[in-house]
């Protein structure tokens, strides 16, 4: 199951309060102060690993709590420091403080850290008040309560290729041919109800990411249907591929397809509409699909790859295309 956004609450760990103490010892009766510090609390830190795919299990748990400073204790003693806590998240995870709103990191990737609640200081034990004046001071100070805060984590999937486009489109079959990836696929729209990312060989030690986006339909970019909540996921690829069905079966012209999911990714962020892209007509396995590629074509202005992942026609080309625009070699073809 996956997940993309979670709110929880991190407390971190209490300082430890300093001690009031003397010593007391058959041969020194005057003694002397001898209480020691507090440890100080423990930090809640967030840690992005690739070992991580969802927020899932991190919303599960609504609070995490590092633990507190041990108090400070007679001749000396210094109390333990409060463990740390740390919390995995995916690669691509924001931080938010839940209630500014502002954002605090971007855990862009592998390893990336932010101690998003740190631990109080420790309290200070009698021995640090003792002066040439003052040699027998009473007072201790209590550890500092740690911070305490409510973050919001917002996952933005890395994919260097994403599949775009309406519900029944063929990206979930499509990228079940060029990748390992196994999403559902069933004839019924929103077969897709999560992305899915996959691994593509490119041969010579080389692989392209692809993430399978869940269909657009009009009125995403405000809300309709369940393509909207997987847009942010478009804003981390390089390149995006707008595949539009072509076949005679199709709900809607492939013209009128292409204008919808162009006019919501436009909706839903400039960046987007700038972003490179590729028009791909999928499924064209009869001889009346070309006059509807080449009606695409002429709606976006653009070179249309014609493709069947039914057969396999037209993907080798893509994977070329695609990995050629990804890394930068070919100028886009639209966008």
């Amino acid at each position: 199951m996956f997940r993309d956004e979670a709110v929880v609450e991190v407390i971190a760990g209490r300082g430890g309060d300093g001690m009031v103490s003397f010593r007391r010892e058959k041969y020194d009766p005057c003694g002397g102060p001898d209480g020691g510090d507090g440890g100080d609390g423990g930090h809640v830190i967030l840690r992005a690993s690739s070992q991580v795919s969802s927020l899932l299990t991190v919303a599960r748990a609504p609070r995490y709590s590092a633990q507190n400073g041990r108090p400070g204790g007679p001749r000396l003693r210094t109390g333990a420091q409060g463990d740390d806590i740390e919390v995995l998240v995916p690669v691509g995870t924001q931080v938010y403080d839940a209630d500014r709103g502002n954002l605090l990191l971007d855990l862009d990737h592998d390893g990336a850290s932010l101690e998003v609640a740190r631990g109080g200081r420790h309290g200070r034990g009698n021995t640090s008040f003792a002066t040439a004046v003052r040699q027998t001071p009473r007072k201790a100070t209590p550890g500092e309560e740690g911070e305490r805060r409510r973050v919001r984590l917002e996952l933005k999937l890395f994919a260097e290729v994403g599949l775009v486009g309406l519900p029944y489109a063929g990206k979930s079959t499509l990228i079940s041919r060029i990748t390992s990836a196994r999403p559902r696929i069933a004839d019924y729209p929103f077969t897709t109800l999560q992305p899915v990312v996959g691994i593509a060989d490119m041969g010579e030690h080389q692989s392209l990411v692809f993430a399978d986006l869940p269909g657009l339909i009009e009125g995403a970019s405000e809300g309709t249907g369940l393509g909207h909540r997987f847009l942010r996921h478009v804003e981390r690829c390089k390149v995006l591929l707008h595949l539009v069905d072509v076949s005679s079966t199709a709900e809607l012209e492939p013209q009128d397809a292409w204008r919808v999911v162009e006019q919501e990714l436009a909706a839903f962020s400039p960046e987007l509409a700038a972003k490179p892209r590729l028009a791909v007509a999928t499924k064209c396995e009869a001889e009346d699909c070309e006059e509807r590629a080449q009606a695409l074509e002429a709606a976006s202005g653009a070179r249309v790859l014609r493709i069947s992942s039914a057969t396999g026609a037209g993907l080798e080309e893509l994977l070329s295309h695609s990995w050629r625009l990804a890394r930068g070699v070919d100028e886009p073809a639209q966008g």
